[in-house]
């Protein structure tokens, strides 16, 4: 791997700090707008999230989680139902306010997206039946987009988050796109992180999960330079600070999942990309085609093989 590589894309358990499996914060090298926090827990296990100042979107993984949350003399409990896995659909996500401090127990994966921020907004519960689904692009290019933590979805002061499904085959993040200059109107600036998941087709045993991979992208712009083309599994992380990202390709066979968290500088929050222009014709070819029939992946498709 290239410098820019081992600084921007990590392997699963890399970035593992106080009991979580991954950690982005203000401490990582380059890196100032967003975080995340993924951790995977059992029965007796308990997480703290200690601080005021950040704002969070609590997005179970797998399994169900309770979050106990504080804010001044108030204590709020909250149940997130979540699902058996992030192939499953939408899931019920909380949303934490920046004056909000909390401790989560549950048994499962789960991802805490954040980004610091003196703002405060209310803290919300969204449930998975209140989630914008989204089935963008069409043919090979088809994906399931999850809008809960968009600005058309939540008010929140900073953050913007959305999870992609992306079938077996198929290409998504595409055509590759920026949003690493101001432009009012056009583009805005989003440090961006990606959080991977992968898995055989309809949950297939064989071969094993392990095995399960997808391909990603990114590469330079008059903004910075950045290369990583790599193979990506469960728990990887790519942090895109500047430059075009995309694709992301699953691979025949494997499902490709991630988690996007998004914030930047600018005064709103807005999210406006600028497409590769060597690239953006591809858009076009969309037009007349079907959106895959596999779609939308659904909480009640988990025994149907082939239909996840």
């Amino acid at each position: 791997m290239s410098t820019s590589d081992q600084r921007w894309f990590h392997r699963r358990g890399d970035l593992a700090r106080d009991g979580w499996e991954s950690v982005v914060d203000e401490n990582t090298p380059g890196w100032a707008h967003t975080g995340i926090r993924v951790a995977e827990l059992n029965a007796n296990d308990s997480l703290a999230l200690a601080t005021t100042g950040v704002e969070r979107i609590v997005v179970p993984l797998s399994g169900s989680f309770t979050v106990a949350y504080f804010e001044g003399a108030d204590t709020t409990t909250t149940r997130l139902k979540g699902r058996a896995s992030v192939f499953d659909g939408p899931t019920d996500v909380l949303y934490l306010s920046s004056a909000a401090t909390a401790v989560l127990t549950g048994v499962g994966r789960v991802a805490i997206a954040t980004s610091p921020t003196d703002v405060v907004k209310p803290s919300v519960h969204i449930p998975a039946s209140d989630t914008p689904v989204e089935l963008r692009g069409a043919g090979r290019s088809s994906r399931q987009v999850h809008n809960f933590g968009t600005p058309q979805a939540l008010d929140a002061a900073r953050l913007i988050v959305c999870e992609v499904i992306t079938p077996a085959e198929n290409w998504s993040s595409y055509p590759p796109h920026k949003h690493d200059e101001h432009v009012p109107g056009h583009e805005s600036r989003l440090e961006e992180i990606y959080y991977f998941e992968t898995a055989p087709v309809g949950g297939a045993e064989s071969p094993a999960a392990e095995s399960a991979f997808g391909m990603f992208s990114t590469y330079s712009s008059p903004a910075g330079e950045i290369d990583i083309n790599a193979m990506v599994r469960t728990g990887d992380i790519a942090l895109v600070p500047y430059g075009y990202h995309g694709p992301a390709v699953a691979a025949p066979g494997y499902d490709l999942y991630y988690l996007n968290v998004m914030a930047g500088p600018d005064p709103e929050r807005e999210w406006l990309i600028s497409d590769d222009p060597a690239h953006a014709w591809v858009r076009d070819t969309w037009a007349g085609q079907s959106v895959d029939e596999r779609l939308p992946y659904t909480n009640d498709s988990n025994d149907k093989e082939g239909d996840r």
